[in-house]
């Protein structure tokens, strides 16, 4: 990642001003701003799908379902990232704000560019979050979808799921999802593992 700022540090107030006019998107990591890599038609396709499904499931409930474009705040402001899809339980997260605080669920489609730093750093800071419970790694070139579930002791457990035949549960929002409604309409390898 190449920092796009010019300024030795950017407050958190200045980066949402600019990030509020800008044309594209920048994630923000104390001080500095970076910009997002485009995705491809994959890509949207599985966030689609998943948003499609999350919606579905939980309508007429206090969680909203947010794609894309909605940044999470993370370590008082000192970081924002915008996640691929999001849930949010709180109702102290209002849809008039430009970010989420209190996000249940994150999740994140995987591509090549941006895989290394969605399971490293990106997964560090948002086990930061306290609110949460849940968060979704969903490979973008096989059937395969990981599941991180945050434990009453405060520990990660990971379940992954494998295959169109395999039925994904997100125990945070008592969901099941089949892999067969987040690949819709795509036909991608099976797994070789």
């Amino acid at each position: 990642m190449v920092a796009l700022s010019d300024h030795d540090y950017l407050s958190p107030d200045d980066y949402l001003d600019l990030e509020s006019s800008s044309d594209s998107k920048h994630e923000y990591i104390d001080g500095q701003i970076y910009a997002m890599a485009g995705t491809g038609g994959i890509h949207n396709i599985i966030s689609g799908n998943f948003y499609i499904a999350l919606r579905s499931s939980l309508q007429g409930s206090a969680c909203r379902v947010y794609f894309a474009d909605l940044k999470v705040k993370l370590q008082q402001g000192r970081r924002f990232y915008y996640p691929d899809l999001l849930v949010t339980c709180d109702d102290q997260d209002q849809p008039s704000q430009a970010f989420v605080d209190f996000p249940k669920l994150i999740i994140e489609v995987l591509s090549e560019s941006t895989e290394g730093f969605d399971r490293g750093k990106k997964f560090h800071d948002y086990r930061t979050i306290p609110s949460l419970e849940t968060y979704i790694l969903v490979n973008s070139q096989e059937y395969i979808v990981e599941c991180f579930q945050r434990t009453s002791q405060g520990f990660w457990l990971l379940k992954t799921y494998e295959g169109l035949a395999a039925i994904a549960t997100i125990e945070s929002l008592d969901l099941d999802i089949p892999l067969a409604d987040i690949y819709a309409s795509l036909e991608l390898p099976e797994s070789v593992a």
